[in-house]
């Protein structure tokens, strides 16, 4: 299950792009801005938003470490900034002067791309900021762009439709049409597929077009065997323009949006579609992962960026509630549970729980004590935080080990409705969590972030009643 869990509506255009680090938002606009928030409670940063460009923004991309933010724009130029003070880090234009659509980090961070109108590609040392190397597609304007997750080759996609891979050193290795009528997004998949015959290892490739398709391919690059380049299959989902794909940290779901206002999510070992949300009021231009999984953004012609939530796991792992809540306790690595502080807010403690080899199963265990006594966290409020946040987590994985219906989850609490009621935004609540939520909070929803057109609650009846059939049920 998918929900919207906030809505941003702080640009003045079109949302261009979005994209996630590990603890922080960014989005960029027609209005000349890029916007910054914490992913802890979607606030934005007090340095947001970034001014600097004096034309469109077009893209933005976090450095894997996340502390470096890059940005492209029409006025032919990219620019780094320092995300946690919003400085300027470096001013990079374009040989050519045409304007900049897209720029994507290197996994090791070393490099950047920036892809223009006029169809030239620049690699640059995103350590010295200079020029190392500069190439160009045959026609049309570069729009796409994306690595591989090994570093030693990228992707570019054309308005006029081609698929170019280069090496790291700019050479051109292969070129081909993959969309008729014009590509407008590509990604990897940062997981790697097995062909389960040779122990060999591919990356999938999703390239989506003006043709209202999205292609799947697979690369290899070994210097034994050189670079090769498959189509593997196509999907159907949309009926305009698909603007975006983006896959999940896991590689499990693709998501993608388009002309038709839609967002698709897409299982991507079955290439079933999952979700179609409906939310936005215009165009899809952009979607992104989290990458802990858990969220993902879309951003719209409409202004605004929506935030989803998965349910605890992603859903296309066809897993029993019981295998899920083992997931929670048992299976996370201590690079899920560095990811989880960070979603949560907490990036300052990953380097303790990482010296102190805290995985998902430590994590459930950890007390007040172990905090201060194992950990050394000093600051009382520190400690307390980071309880309130297990605290939910433990929540959570008892919920799903209940196998309670989500929908009878108070979505304030994550606690059984006792008196449920419906509010303006057409949710329901416990009745005392959402009076509460009035009295103490502006009047906005607690599962969209909008104005609330009305603070009346009405009695859910209905949904009472079901509960305590429920409960009838499975308490005997």
């Amino acid at each position: 299950m998918v929900k919207l869990i906030h809505t941003l509506a702080d640009h003045g255009d079109d949302v261009n792009c979005c994209a996630f680090s590990s603890s922080l938002l960014a989005t960029c606009s027609l209005d000349k801005t890029i916007r910054l928030y914490s992913l802890s409670d979607f606030t934005e940063l007090p340095h947001s938003p970034l001014k600097f460009h004096t034309y469109a923004v077009h893209c933005c991309c976090f450095s894997p470490s996340g502390h470096v933010l890059a940005s492209c724009s029409t006025d032919g130029t990219t620019v780094l900034w320092n995300t946690q003070t919003g400085e300027t880090l470096a001013v990079m234009e374009q040989p050519t002067g045409s304007p900049v659509r897209v720029c994507r980090f290197s996994p090791d961070s070393t490099c950047l791309v920036s892809g223009a109108a006029d169809g030239t590609v620049v690699l640059w040392n995103a350590q010295t900021y200079n020029l190392y190397r500069c190439g160009s597609v045959k026609d049309g304007s570069l729009v796409a762009c994306a690595f591989s997750p090994t570093g030693n080759l990228f992707v570019t996609g054309s308005s006029c439709g081609d698929l170019t891979v280069w090496d790291d050193k700019m050479r051109c290795l292969h070129s081909e049409k993959a969309h008729d009528l014009g590509i407008t997004c590509c990604d990897f998949s940062s997981q790697p597929v097995s062909d389960g015959e040779q122990g060999l290892h591919f990356f999938r490739l999703a390239s989506c077009g003006q043709d209202c398709q999205i292609k799947i391919w697979v690369i290899s690059f070994t210097h034994i065997l050189g670079f090769e380049l498959k189509y593997k299959s196509t999907l159907n989902g949309h009926c305009a323009p698909v603007l975006a794909c983006a896959f999940s940290h896991n590689g499990q779901m693709l998501v993608s949006g388009s002309v038709d206002k839609s967002v698709i999510v897409y299982d991507t070992n079955t290439e079933n579609i999952l979700h179609t949300l409906t939310q936005h009021t215009r165009y899809v231009t952009s979607c992104a992962f989290a990458p802990n999984t858990l969220l993902f953004a879309t951003g719209s012609m409409d202004k605004t960026v929506n935030i989803w939530q998965f349910d605890l796991e992603t859903p296309c792992q066809a897993r029993s509630t019981e295998d899920q809540a083992k997931q929670f306790t048992e299976d996370w690595s201590e690079d899920d549970v560095s990811m989880w502080l960070c979603a949560q807010g907490l990036s300052d403690l990953v380097g303790v729980f990482k010296m102190n080899n805290i995985d998902g199963r430590e994590l459930l265990n950890l007390t007040k004590e172990s905090l201060a006594d194992d950990l050394k966290i000093e600051s009382l409020g520190l400690r307390s935080k980071v309880l309130r946040k297990i605290e939910e987590l433990r929540t959570k994985v008892k919920t799903l080990s209940s196998g309670i219906p989500d929908e009878f989850l108070c979505p304030i609490t994550r606690e059984l409705m006792k008196e449920p009621v419906i509010a303006s935004d057409g949710y329901s609540y416990e009745k005392e969590a959402m009076e509460n939520w009035i009295s103490k909070k502006k009047r906005t929803s607690p599962m969209t972030n909008l104005v609330l057109p009305s603070v009346v609650l009405t009695p859910n009846r209905t949904l009472k009643m079901a509960i305590s059939r429920w409960l009838e049920t499975h308490q005997k």
